[in-house]
């Protein structure tokens, strides 16, 4: 299943609220902003803080 980029416009980080990017590749959304990466399961983001991971240092 497939996440729908027009979801992109809607949804925020639950933490800071601000922008999402999409990472088409490793089906996941980054916020840059706090480093924080969500994981996307069968098409759906899950936006719940205590399922983020660290973004990696090299992964900007």
């Amino acid at each position: 299943m497939a996440f729908d980029n027009k979801l992109l416009e809607i949804i925020a980080c639950p933490v800071c609220k601000g922008k999402l990017e999409y990472d088409r590749e490793g089906q996941r959304l980054i916020c840059k902003a706090d480093r924080l990466v969500y994981p996307i399961t069968e098409g759906i983001p899950v936006l719940l803080e205590d399922r983020a991971t660290p973004l990696e240092s090299d992964e900007q």
